[in-house]
């Protein structure tokens, strides 16, 4: 069964999780979530980045669909530059 508390909302806009389920699901300071709300429903989801290990396989298959399309680094480095505003 889920733990349930109360909190509330601080002027800023801050709202605590309580103890209990702040050991109970293992957050730590600093933890990220998304936030959804609708209606008069607000959820937390907490949320992790990805190991880099994790990233391998996406960056081998964009490198393939890079190659396969001519892009070149200099294309990408140039891309870079210009979004920046340097070129």
């Amino acid at each position: 069964m889920a733990n349930v508390s109360t909190t509330k909302m601080s002027s800023k806009g801050q709202v605590v999780i309580p103890e209990n389920i702040r050991k109970q699901l293992n957050l730590k300071e600093g933890a990220q979530f998304v936030v959804l709300g609708e209606k008069d429903v607000v959820i937390l989801k907490n949320i992790t980045p990805p190991a880099i290990d994790e990233f391998d396989d996406l960056i081998a298959t964009a490198r393939k669909k890079a190659r396969k399309a001519g892009i070149k680094k200099s294309d990408i480095k140039d891309a870079i530059l210009k979004v920046r505003g340097k070129k």
